[in-house]
């Protein structure tokens, strides 16, 4: 039957091994899916080590739990650096001109702004408010 779907073997014999074998990962991906679902994919293969510890109180190896982790798709979701941070280059970058004193003795004497950055599902959105640091009112949005 081997030489007729044309597979060794040994390469027979070890494949009917391993079918009997994906029964011991059972109870762990169970374990490492309710974790999973519990933290909505957010922990790492070391803190599902960690969650298996203090849960349950079962040691499981940190090579184990990835390899289950990796065949069952239960890895945890990477987050995308935000582009917008790298924006600022060094033509960019003014001088400190306040040097931390944020105190102002009389009106339109210091303002200080900041931009920030608002996701939306249409795009991103620039906020910029000027302040004036006398009374912290907002002078311009």
């Amino acid at each position: 039957m081997c030489t007729f779907f044309g597979v060794s073997r040994s390469g027979y014999y070890d494949w009917v091994k391993r079918e009997h074998e994906n029964g011991k990962d059972l109870f762990l991906r169970e374990l490492i899916a309710e974790c999973q679902e519990k933290h909505k994919k957010r922990y790492g293969y070391r803190r599902v080590v960690i969650w298996l510890l203090r849960e349950y109180g079962l040691v499981a190896n940190h090579k184990a739990v990835l390899r289950v982790m990796s065949k069952y798709n239960l890895l945890s979701i990477t987050r995308r650096k935000s582009h917008y941070r790298r924006m600022l280059s060094a033509e960019l970058r003014f001088p400190n001109v306040l040097q931390r004193d944020f105190k102002a003795t009389a009106p339109n004497q210091k303002w200080c702004t900041d931009i920030s950055y608002i996701k939306t599902k249409e795009g991103m959105l620039f906020l910029s408010i000027i302040k004036d640091l006398y009374d912290n009112f907002i002078v311009r949005l």
